[in-house]
């Protein structure tokens, strides 16, 4: 939007004036559901055994890595 911070807090208040609540959702670090969070470390658990196993590569380089992504 290109509003620099002075102007942005401005407008954030007076969102919370104007509309008696914070002006966008409040989550907290548990919003995902029970069977998400289970897909998702199913993946990690896979990805984990993946590169364990030579699978897939692992960088400790990353210029190697985007040189490998971008295939150069």
């Amino acid at each position: 939007m290109g509003l620099d911070m002075s102007t942005g807090v401005k407008l954030f208040l007076a969102q919370v004036v104007n509309t008696k609540s914070i002006p966008f959702p409040v989550m907290s670090a548990d919003f995902w559901p029970e069977e998400k969070k289970r897909a998702l470390v199913r993946e990690a658990e896979k990805t984990l055994k993946d590169y364990k196993s030579g699978k897939i590569k692992g960088y400790d380089d990353v210029d190697e890595m985007f040189r490998d992504i971008l295939g150069k």
